[in-house]
């Protein structure tokens, strides 16, 4: 969270006024947003501040994969920048360590 944080001040982004996730948006099960698994694992790197090599190495892909990975993200949250994106998955719930069965904890 503190790497959000710092990204957020670097980028004059408000992180004070925190959205709630709208309730019955999307069926039971459905994966948030839309994304995938392994898009979920790439927005929790990220949400940590990790770059695309970075996220690569940790989840075994390369470098251009997890761009790609990056890219999607962006678009199913609608977001124009990688902090936007970590604030709209941290006020979401989706960066919560206990949601993830990567190698994250290994990192």
């Amino acid at each position: 969270m503190t790497a959000i944080r710092d990204l957020a001040r670097r980028a004059r982004i408000d992180l004070s006024t925190p959205t709630e996730p709208v309730p019955g948006r999307e069926p039971a099960g459905a994966p948030a947003f839309g994304l995938t698994d392994r898009e979920l694992d790439v927005l929790r790197l990220l949400g940590q501040g990790r770059t695309n090599p970075e996220i690569a190495a940790v989840l075994f892909i390369s470098p251009r994969t997890a761009g790609a990975h990056v890219a999607n993200i962006l678009r199913k949250l609608d977001a124009s920048t990688r902090v936007q994106a970590a604030t709209i998955a941290e006020r979401a719930g989706l960066l919560d360590a206990g949601q993830t069965d990567t190698p994250l904890a290994h990192t």
